[in-house]
């Protein structure tokens, strides 16, 4: 899980961040990422991708993520901002702010994924990385928790949609949801379009 932290701090580089993101796929709430500077060759047993391990082992290794970095931080992108701006480029704006809130600037990023040309830092791409780079795991686990959170708490404001269950993402369940009470001011409507139509009463025929 080091060695492309290795390879990059081998040709000059000190100050290595890992970047990941959360929540592109659902049909409601922000996107989040997280960026990471780790203590280079620090272990953290578990360390994996976000989406490999338990809530409960991730809860965990939040906590010690933000023990033990050097720095870290979160930054999110709403669903109106995601409608504006596409996906993409909303994930870039997340990770664009999620480095900038680092307290301190990192030599170089490593960005989960294969594109990065609206990083405004400088940055390399790993395909697969949140299982290959203990920095862009645990930015995925920071990043994937802390929406979570998020849309726990925003479960408490629309209970009726279930977002502590599904946190946005398009479940069956979700799906019932949106069918009987329409979307909330927090559905991303660009998501929406994809796949539902709307009638009068504004009632949502799944089509997909």
């Amino acid at each position: 899980m080091w060695e492309f932290e290795k390879e990059l701090s081998e040709t000059g580089h000190i100050i290595i961040c890992g970047v990941d993101e959360a929540g592109r796929g659902p049909l409601a709430g922000p996107l989040y990422a997280g960026a990471v500077i780790l203590p280079f060759g620090i272990e953290i047993r578990g360390l994996n991708d976000s989406k490999k391990i338990s809530e409960t082992k991730r809860n965990e290794l939040y906590e010690i993520i933000k023990d033990k970095a050097i720095s870290y931080a979160t930054a999110s992108v709403s669903h109106a901002e995601i409608d504006e701006l596409n996906i993409l480029n909303a994930t870039y704006l997340a990770m664009n702010r999620a480095i900038k809130a680092l307290s301190r600037e990192p030599d170089i990023s490593l960005i989960d994924g294969n594109r990065s040309s609206g990083i405004d830092y400088p940055n390399k791409c790993i395909i697969g990385g949140d299982g290959k780079s203990a920095s862009i795991a645990a930015a995925s686990i920071i990043a994937k928790t802390e929406r979570d959170k998020y849309m726990t708490e925003i479960a408490v404001i629309y209970p009726q949609y279930r977002f502590d269950k599904h946190k946005g993402y398009g479940t069956k369940l979700h799906y019932e949801m949106l069918q009987k009470y329409g979307p909330s001011e927090i559905h991303r409507v660009s998501f929406l379009k994809k796949g539902f139509s709307w009638g009068k009463k504004n009632e949502i025929n799944y089509t997909r």
